[in-house]
């Protein structure tokens, strides 16, 4: 598969190749903050098969607590481009609605921190829910 997205006002362009390795919902608090409420819409793909087209992102990485997500953002608009996880090395999380055919994302495969979802937080039928991430391995 390939597949470009960028941000709102469009600042921010980047271009990924090949298959999502995993396709999620999360609803952590940390992405809660993020999206203002919503959670994440998120697929998972080999750092290698991402590249930024255009223009570069802000950073942000909280120094606070253990294991802290980078985002990564259009400086611009706002607009939550990925995360970077220690949780996955190698691996880029990026926002599904940031893609120019967000259609391409289709059915999550999971939904992730379900132990910290909020009541307005929906779970799609038939999809496995984790309290909090499925261990690797």
């Amino acid at each position: 598969m390939e597949a470009d997205g960028g941000c709102y006002c469009g600042a921010v362009r980047y271009h990924l190749s090949g298959e999502f390795l995993m396709k999620m919902l999360c609803y952590c608090r940390e992405c809660q903050h993020a999206s203002g409420g919503a959670g994440t819409v998120a697929a998972v793909v080999p750092q290698s098969a991402f590249a930024y087209t255009r223009g570069e992102p802000g950073r942000f990485t909280r120094s606070d607590i253990a294991a802290p997500v980078t985002r990564e953002f259009c400086r611009d608009c706002g607009t939550p481009l990925l995360s970077r996880s220690p949780q996955v090395p190698g691996a880029v999380i990026v926002k599904a609605g940031t893609l120019d055919d967000p259609a391409l994302f289709g059915q999550a495969d999971s939904v992730i921190f379900a132990g910290e979802k909020q009541v307005y937080h929906a779970c799609p039928e038939g999809v496995p829910v984790f309290q909090t991430v499925p261990s690797r391995g």
